[in-house]
């Protein structure tokens, strides 16, 4: 099934306007929301046809959907993938990733800095099933090469990190991963294919969130893989087909509506996340701040080549403090005072969002994991939303100003 037919060359922009399945019979100029389970055949030969070959029409929501389907489309176009995968959430995305590409016996090489729960799938979940992961530092590149066995599959890395924002080299990753015979796949969640495409620096797969800035208002769960059309639709739709982890019709419309204003979005995103992170290095009862927009951010440089020159749009801090129980408390503070942000874990939408990492993303990990993922109980998450930035750095103070 092939979208609608459109100029060789146009932009990303432009792609996430106009890439869709062709319009109905009605003419629609908004993509059509299809809530339906199943799908009248014409015949029983066609019928049979498209069972056995999916790719050649509609049979049943759980194997494919046309609402579905533009959203990959769209998505893939995006990100410049021959194609893409949707699933009910980024988690399933990750999962479906490992269900495709990992056996038993095999072993990943995975950054310890990812999110709390993608640490949990690769150690505890398939743990079980005799997956074996090392996990090292996000940008010692030496680390992952020492992790390197003759049995590794997969190398995987989100960048910049939930909520750290470290950023990978994955130009040098994806030239380590395929020399050692694996795979690399890059979670690309808070930079969306606005700023940064991994796959045109060499990843294999690119996993998302659409939950996050694809949908960009904190409306719906989605996710999904962008990869080639051989893994696509040879390795992991059959897994779809047969698991189900589908993404539903309605979520699908509402992100593919989201990904329309994605680029407008992050810029101005970023942009306040910027002048947030600038007042907050200022401040003096902040210790640390944390994004790669910043000179001060260790990996800077290479965040402004990878990410199109913008630095996202979380920000993230360490407030001042003595033990772990009073930078708890001083972190509460400032959380608990804001009177514009929201207090949750969601990031990417068009709303303010602030959270405390070590008892909510990062809540489950034991307090040696988060140790070693740099994750302090003085540590405040903010994704920067669409309000003015300067009301954000005041709802900043109100806690600020009282330690």
């Amino acid at each position: 099934m092939q979208g609608k037919t459109l100029p060789a060359g146009l932009r990303r922009e432009t792609l996430a306007v106009r890439t869709a399945l062709p319009p109905s019979q009605w003419g629609e100029n908004s993509e059509a929301l299809f809530l339906t389970s199943g799908f009248v055949q014409p015949d029983s030969e066609t019928s049979a046809r498209r069972f056995a070959n999916p790719q050649e029409g509609f049979t049943y929501a759980r194997t494919s959907n046309p609402t579905v389907t533009s959203f990959e489309l769209r998505l893939a176009a995006m990100e410049g993938t021959d194609a893409a995968i949707a699933t009910s959430t980024g988690m399933a995305a990750i999962l479906l990733l490992c269900m495709g590409v990992l056996k038993a016996g095999d072993h990943v090489v995975c950054s310890r800095s990812v999110f709390g729960s993608t640490l949990n799938l690769f150690a505890k979940e398939f743990g079980k099933f005799g997956v074996e992961t090392t996990f090292v530092s996000q940008t010692e590149l030496p680390e992952w090469q020492q992790a390197l066995k003759a049995n590794t599959k997969l190398l995987f890395a989100e960048t910049p990190t939930n909520p750290l924002t470290d950023v990978c080299d994955i130009r040098a990753l994806a030239e380590l991963a395929h020399g050692a015979g694996a795979l690399l796949c890059v979670d690309n969640c808070f930079c969306s294919p606005a700023l940064q495409r991994p796959t045109e620096l060499g990843a294999d797969f690119v996993i998302h969130s659409g939950t996050k800035y694809l949908d960009g208002q904190g409306r719906v769960m989605a996710g999904a893989i962008c990869s080639s059309a051989r893994w696509i639709n040879e390795v992991f739709a059959p897994i779809v087909r047969t698991a189900g982890m589908t993404l539903s019709p309605f979520n699908a419309w509402v992100v593919l509506k989201g990904l329309e204003t994605l680029d407008i979005r992050m810029r101005q995103q970023c942009a306040n996340a910027l002048a947030v992170a600038q007042f907050l290095e200022s401040h003096p009862n902040v210790t640390r701040v944390y994004y790669p927009g910043l000179e001060s951010h260790p990996q800077h440089a290479l965040a402004m080549r990878q990410q199109s020159g913008l630095g996202g749009a979380v920000v993230a801090f360490d407030v001042k403090g003595g033990d772990p129980a009073s930078l708890r408390a001083n972190a509460f503070k400032v959380i608990d005072s804001a009177q514009v942000m929201s207090i949750a874990t969601n990031l990417g939408d068009t709303k303010t969002i602030a959270s405390h990492s070590a008892t909510t993303s990062h809540g489950r990990l034991s307090e040696q994991q988060r140790q070693a993922a740099g994750i302090g109980q003085g540590l405040i998450r903010v994704a920067v939303g669409l309000e003015h930035p300067l009301d954000i750095q005041d709802d900043l103070l109100r806690g600020l100003e009282q330690l």
